[in-house]
């Protein structure tokens, strides 16, 4: 372990939004002196970012490896939500990911979840209660509420949904939002309810209805939702409103880079270098509160060490005065954890993926390239000499099916456009949010395989392509793995590019497909019950009569 005692160089102070050359001295982790006027080196030091809104899960690695990929790019701490493995595990989940984060130095905050399930319209593994929020606000530890995604809840004041925010403001605790495309005076109730972020506006105007009422914007940029172009003007127009995330970030994209690739963009578009690394660093922690360096006496000695702000190459990593990266590279090690799990569905037959025509049209999800709303369409069946509804890959309308993992049930199955593969399946047993198994497909013998791939294993992401079969097992909850985090970044890079040899030009068609059955996002999505009507918050028939 690195423990530095001084650093010395150019101080970009965004709190007080001013650049000067000093010296920092550091005593047990903390900041205890900064000397003015005089340093020994031109390099420039600044807050460490901040992601203000993540699913760790999501990268499909434990706390201690989303840590260790992240520090070279400058992340010092990440506003956490573990909905994904609560949904899966419930509180037991949350407390597992509060043993790994504590682990490592890297700093973990963690909030409540709000939302498991996340419907009644799925079947998820477990639930969490109001008794169980409450006991998770009362920690110290515990920063938030969770995002608040049952939007229909709140504004029809549903007693368990209001139980829950009544509590976070018992607990004097910030509740995250989540409430795609709401607007007008339904978006006022939901924040005058108390609920006080977004990460979820996908136009500009969008976020200024929110911004308003009051409601602070995290701008996200992740795997699959790219909201950044849409909404980055923000950044100089409401700084102190403004947060980045990345929500989902899978995990060969957390190699390449993180927070850092927002900074960069946001200075060659020529918004000012101050505002930016407010929205960076500063209003996340103060927003939740976390106990975060920001370059002052006193604080954490959390920072970055990079060689100028025009290039903004990152050259050093630090935590609690620690040294966690340099020149690229992590000095966190990996170890392996234990895993825990709920898997409890059998393999299936090919029979189980046939459809009989009903009628001669269905509804069809189309699926959007970098959001995660999807549109519904109308298209006429293909039929097989059987009577059987079949993928049509000449009009990219293709089979999808969601598998019920925690217990035999028969497949619900769907069709879905833009996923453009000409032949084989890709599944996984990542769907949000309750991580059921979700495929979609050319042929129903692929779309089989690929299924119990992920049975076989209890978890992950597969492809099937005749006799090629290939998985990336994640055998913890199903959705994560303990598996080193750059090894698993390489197996998901080649398991990637399978899948875009069966045709699909998704830029990350599993996290694409990830989102297909979250039925929290409008406008049509599929669960291992059925077709879901996202606008209307109810089930609805594929066949068109």
């Amino acid at each position: 372990m690195h423990l530095v005692n001084m650093i010395s160089g150019n101080i970009i102070d965004v709190l007080n939004k001013r650049i000067y050359k000093g010296t920092i001295y550091v005593e047990d982790g903390r900041i205890s002196k900064i000397e003015e006027g005089k340093a020994t080196s031109e390099d420039y030091i600044l807050p460490g970012f901040v992601d203000a809104h993540v699913h760790v899960e999501s990268s499909m690695l434990t706390p201690c490896e989303f840590a260790r990929l992240s520090v070279p790019h400058g992340t010092v701490a990440t506003v956490s939500d573990p909905h994904e493995i609560a949904n899966v595990n419930g509180v037991e989940g949350v407390h597992y990911m509060i043993d790994n984060a504590a682990q490592t130095p890297f700093k973990f905050y963690f909030g409540a979840p709000s939302c498991v399930p996340a419907t009644s319209f799925e079947t998820a593994g477990a639930s969490v209660s109001v008794a169980e929020v409450e006991a998770l606000l009362q920690r110290a530890d515990i920063k938030y509420l969770s995002e608040m995604m049952n939007f229909p809840g709140v504004l029809f004041e549903d007693p368990e949904v209001m139980a829950k925010l009544a509590l976070a403001k018992k607990y004097d605790k910030p509740i995250d939002g989540h409430a795609p495309g709401l607007r007008g005076e339904e978006v006022k109730k939901y924040i005058q309810a108390g609920i006080s972020t977004d990460h979820e506006c996908f136009t500009l105007e969008e976020a200024l209805d929110k911004l308003q009422w009051g409601m602070k914007i995290a701008i996200r940029e992740g795997s699959a939702a790219k909201n950044y172009e849409a909404l980055s003007s923000l950044i100089d127009s409401h700084t102190d409103l403004v947060m980045f995330c990345s929500d989902d970030k899978h995990p060969n994209n957390l190699v390449e880079g993180h927070l850092n690739e927002i900074v960069l963009r946001s200075l060659a578009k020529g918004y000012d270098l101050m505002n930016i690394l407010q929205c960076a660093c500063v209003n996340p922690v103060q927003h939740y509160n976390l106990d975060v360096g920001l370059l002052q006496v006193g604080d954490p000695a959390d920072f970055i060490v990079i060689n100028h702000p025009d290039e903004f190459k990152i050259l050093e990593t630090y935590i609690d005065g620690q040294l966690v990266a340099a020149n690229g590279k992590t000095t966190l090690t990996y170890e392996a954890v234990p895993v825990i799990n709920q898997f409890s569905t059998s393999t299936k037959t090919i029979q189980d993926f046939k459809l009989p025509a009903q009628s001669e049209k269905i509804k069809v999800i189309e699926a959007l390239e970098g959001q995660l709303i999807t549109n519904a369409l109308t298209y006429p069946v293909t039929s097989d000499e059987q009577g059987f509804a079949i993928s049509n890959p000449d009009t990219d309308v293709l089979k999808m099916a969601v598998i019920n993992r925690y217990e035999d049930q028969p497949p619900a199955l769907a069709f879905i456009k833009n996923f453009g593969l000409k032949r084989g399946a890709i599944a996984s047993s990542v769907g949000h949010d309750s991580h059921n198994i979700i495929v979609v497909g050319v042929d129903d013998v692929d779309i089989c395989n690929a299924v119990n791939l992920i049975i076989e294993q209890k978890g992950g992401l597969s492809l099937a392509d005749g006799d090629t079969q290939e998985i990336l097992a994640l055998p913890l909850a199903g959705i994560m793995t303990n598996e080193n985090g750059y090894k698993v970044a390489q197996t998901y890079t080649q398991l990637d590019r399978l899948a875009k040899s069966l045709g699909t030009n998704l830029a990350a068609p599993y996290m694409t497909l990830s989102f297909m059955a979250l039925l929290v996002i409008p406008s049509l999505k599929l669960s291992d019950k059925g077709l879901f009507d996202g606008n209307n918050f109810q089930f609805t028939n594929l066949f068109i009569d």
